[in-house]
């Protein structure tokens, strides 16, 4: 059985299509539990596509230099694009572009749940939780997810074109 030997380009591309998710993902983390800063319901939904890219990225890895392992990365790469669109029209929710999801969401109930409900944060999405230079979080995914995916998605059409 022949394999086949990935270019840089498909190298790099795996590689983002891992290292993206993971840093996005860490630092949602970080703001959750570090900062007390809980997701929103929008901001789950982008949580998804980055923890999906990071399990496809993962198999890639795994079977890199063979055929499907393009396409995992390409499928992270979308993982990766559709969290950065959903940041986008999250960040237009908090600027007020335009109405955003009626759902809210709180933190997980410990003890009485009548009292945990009552007591828990309202965690509203056309609220940012954090700002820097007037881009909130989701502002942030958006600028750094979807450059990053059509990155990714360059690198394999650049790599298929060597024959890779």
């Amino acid at each position: 059985m022949t394999t086949l030997r990935p270019s840089s380009d498909l190298a790099l591309a795996r590689t983002l299509a891992l290292g993206v998710p993971l840093i996005a993902m860490g630092t949602a983390l970080v703001a959750q539990y570090g900062f007390g800063l809980p997701p929103c319901e929008m901001c789950w939904w982008q949580r998804y596509g980055h923890l999906a890219a990071i399990a496809l990225g993962v198999l890639a890895l795994l079977r890199a230099g063979r055929p499907e392992g393009r396409w995992l990365v390409l499928l992270a790469a979308l993982g990766i694009l559709s969290s950065g669109l959903i940041g986008a029209f999250h960040a237009g929710v908090e600027y007020h572009w335009w109405e955003g999801v009626t759902t809210c969401s709180s933190s997980h109930i410990d003890g009485d749940p009548l009292a945990a409900i009552m007591a828990a944060p309202l965690v509203r999405c056309d609220v940012p939780a954090w700002t820097l230079w007037g881009v909130s979080m989701a502002g942030f995914n958006f600028l750094f997810s979807t450059p990053a995916a059509l990155a990714i998605l360059g690198l394999l059409a650049k790599s298929r074109g060597k024959g890779a």
